[in-house]
Formats: structure tokens, sequence, C-alpha cells
């Protein structure tokens, strides 16, 4: 998904400007969710670090593979709030239910 080909289509009633970002935000929140439940015990520095260069490096794809995409300093901090909402949202909910 990160790595598709950029087609803004606004036909579909959902689609605004800046939807990207939101995509953004929900993919790292996904991945953030996921690699700390596989990695529980894992220092929030490492995870920190791991899910900014895995943001750096989708940015750095983007914009390399010349498929209309673009790397986008706002891209890197919406991955960057999703991977802590992720984060966040699993110690909350291991807090809670574990």
């Amino acid at each position: 998904m990160l790595l598709r080909p950029g087609v803004e289509n606004h036909e579909y009633f959902f689609m605004f400007s800046g939807i990207d970002k939101v995509l953004h935000l929900g993919i790292f929140a996904a991945l953030g969710f996921c690699f700390i439940a596989a990695f529980p015990k894992i220092r929030f520095s490492y995870f920190f670090q791991i899910m900014l260069i895995y943001a750096f490096l989708t940015e750095i794809l983007q914009e390399e593979m010349k498929l209309g995409r673009s790397m986008e300093t706002l891209d890197i901090i919406a991955d960057t709030l999703g991977c802590l909402i992720g984060y966040y949202i699993f110690k909350i909910l291991a807090k809670r239910f574990l």
C-alpha cells in the first residue's frame, strides 16, 4: 500500500485531500500494534528506532521508485504518530486483559 503508485481518485465520497496521511497513520498504528504484540518485552527506545527507520525507508523508497509517490515530511510524522498510537493501544489493552 505504501509503495503503490499514487493516484488520488476523488469520485468516491470518502476520498478527500490528505487521505494519504490518514492511511499512513492507520497503517503504522496497525504495524506498531502488531510489532509490540510480537515483541512485548522490547524496550521502547528500540521499538521507536525500528519504527522510525521503517518509516524513513518507506518514504525514501516512495521517492526513488518513481511511481508517482513522493517523500513527504508529513507522511513521516503520520507514520511516527501511528506507530505510537499502536504501541499505546497495545499497552492499554495488555494492562487490562493480560
